[in-house]
């Protein structure tokens, strides 16, 4: 993997916004119109089935299928960025995507510890990177400043 350029911290946050408020542009008036203000009024963390599945279920699988089919979600590719093998520079297993996934649980626990460490780490790998043997890169590959 010659010529690799890692995607770093801030790049990867910029990317995870973008995502965020592309999906909250869906979640949010599907769940208005399902559960109208007492959505925001509640002090309930889950409202009940469709808030299960719109604010959980629906991300994570929409997250790994672009992760999947593109090596990107939607963020990442505005930003020119793709998730790649650590080791070959290919295209990560399905399984390994979905441990990647998971993997965001352990690297947020912490005080965001495992996230932090992107901006820490040689390679610019998160906890999740770690777990499921992924770095996310430049692509196409640019030269660093």
């Amino acid at each position: 993997m010659n010529d690799i350029h890692y995607a770093g911290f801030w790049v990867r946050v910029g990317a995870a916004l973008i995502d965020t408020v592309l999906l909250m542009m869906v979640v949010l008036p599907v769940l208005f119109a399902i559960y109208g203000f007492d959505y925001w009024r509640s002090d309930a963390r889950v409202l009940g089935f469709w808030d299960l599945l719109f604010n959980y279920i629906f991300p994570a699988v929409v997250i790994i299928l672009f992760w999947v089919y593109r090596s990107a979600t939607p963020g990442k590719m505005l930003l020119g960025l793709k998730i790649v093998d650590a080791e070959t520079g290919l295209p990560v297993p399905t399984a390994r995507l979905i441990g990647r996934y998971l993997g965001y649980y352990v690297s947020t626990l912490p005080l965001l510890l495992g996230i932090i460490w992107v901006g820490i780490d040689n390679r610019k790998q998160g906890w999740h990177d770690k777990l499921a043997g992924t770095v996310v890169i430049h692509d196409p590959p640019r030269k660093p400043y």
